[in-house]
């Protein structure tokens, strides 16, 4: 059966089950895989996948359920648990399905593969590390093609198709000189030309440049509060730990979010446009449906510093009263700034360059702490020196109303677009001496 005819059967089989309103997601997919490990290939592998997300709601009430399988018994069987988990579950008036508005198609990407090519490509990536950077180690490398086909449909009439494919790569890897060696790093970009060697893309030559340097990497004493530049890959980071504490479904139910009751008012600096743009050109994986079954449009979070939209569902948008996130998804886009990368370094005055951050989550007013790894100390508008692992810390809220530069430079790695932001406030502690 076609996707389409595995999500009209799952439909009648929830109804056939007893669910008042239901809907269901059918994905398809192919994977083409090519791994390698301590920079030698390993495995070339070819993988299919699939399965059905169901969603039955009885007497106002709602179940939930998936399966890896595109069998009609399996999927009998489990529109059958998907109600009876409605019927154990709780009346929440907020649980709906989407209305029918305008059902769509939509194609993206690259729908079948280039193996030769995409192969030439990584075996010249490979090369290339080994010939430009013979200090760097890839431990392990993932290349991977991704296509995959959804169906989302519903009960009320709504009927969704997308297909999307494109390439990615996941390079994990190290530095090593002698006894020296660096902690790991690791990345991912998706992209979907292989008209240009990979390793141009998404700034990679500079990780791998700083990941040299930090062979030579010195433990950090003593403690200042200063300035953090953030590169764009650790950004992303920072900013989804914001959206989770302050406009996420969770935090805006219950009320804990600092931001609940500050729509349309300042929360960051003047110079910060955070938006969220699947449908951006450089998204190569950005949806084209909302989780919820809607149409997937852009829209900022924030915009000149003023709190815009909160990121909700559907379900949080009623359970709230707050209006529904135009799309599911995190592709983080800032608006760049009217500074270079290097002349934000060359108004540092005391500062750490972060480019790696570990750390758990932050608390429910933003406070966090963690390391900062494969990072650079700044002193006197200068990268100084490479610094082992550094404790930072500071308050995600705070920090957004801190920023005192953002670069004009950007980097896209196919999921997120973002530039280098300089916060101030932001506490860096090393060993004590």
């Amino acid at each position: 059966m076609t996707n389409k005819e595995i999500a009209v059967f799952t439909l009648d089989a929830l109804k056939k089950a007893g669910a008042d309103h239901a809907q269901c997601v059918v994905t398809t997919g192919l994977s083409e895989e090519i791994d390698a490990e301590n920079s030698e290939f390993t495995k070339m592998i070819s993988l299919f996948d699939a399965g059905v997300a169901m969603k039955a709601i009885k007497d106002g009430k709602k179940g939930t359920m998936f399966i890896n399988s595109l069998n009609e018994e399996d999927i009998i069987k489990a529109a059958e648990e998907c109600v009876a988990a409605a019927n154990a579950s709780v009346v929440d008036d907020a649980v709906r399905i989407a209305e029918l508005t305008e059902n769509k198609s939509f194609e993206k990407g690259v729908l079948s593969p280039d193996k030769e090519k995409f192969f030439f490509r990584i075996k010249e990536y490979v090369d290339e590390i080994k010939k430009t950077y013979p200090q760097i180690v890839l431990e392990q490398l993932i290349a991977d093609y991704s296509c995959a086909e959804t169906v989302f449909m519903n009960t009320n009439g709504v009927e969704f198709n997308y297909k999307n494919g494109y390439y990615s790569l996941t390079p994990m890897f190290s530095a090593h000189d002698g006894e020296k060696t660096t902690s790991f790093n690791y990345f991912e970009i998706a992209f979907t030309s292989l008209e240009d060697s990979i390793i141009e893309l998404a700034g990679q030559r500079d990780i791998f440049d700083q990941t040299v340097k930090l062979l030579d990497a010195e433990a950090f004493t003593g403690k200042f509060e200063g300035q953090a530049i953030i590169v764009p890959s650790c950004l992303a980071d920072f900013i989804s730990m914001a959206v989770g504490n302050f406009v996420s479904d969770g935090t805006i139910i219950d009320g804990t979010s600092p931001w609940r009751n500050m729509l349309g008012q300042k929360v960051a600096s003047d110079c910060l446009t955070l938006s969220v743009n699947p449908l951006d050109e450089c998204m190569v994986a950005g949806e084209r449906i909302t989780d919820d079954g809607y149409i997937s449009e852009n829209y900022d979070i924030i915009k000149n510093g003023v709190l815009e939209s909160f990121c909700l569902s559907d379900y949080a948008a009623r359970k709230t009263g707050e209006s529904r996130a135009k799309n599911s998804s995190s592709c983080y886009v800032v608006a760049p700034g009217e500074q270079s990368l290097d002349e934000i370094i060359k108004s540092t005055e005391k500062g750490i360059l972060v480019c790696r951050f570990s750390g758990g989550s932050p608390a429910i007013n933003g406070d966090f702490s963690g390391v900062a790894k494969n990072s650079f100390l700044i002193e006197n508008g200068r990268i100084s020196k490479p610094i082992t692992e550094t404790m930072i810390s500071g308050n995600i809220a705070a920090m957004l109303k801190n920023i005192s530069g953002i670069s004009k430079e950007v980097i896209c790695d196919g999921h997120t677009k973002l530039p280098w932001i300089r916060f101030d406030g932001i506490t860096v502690s090393g060993k004590v001496e």
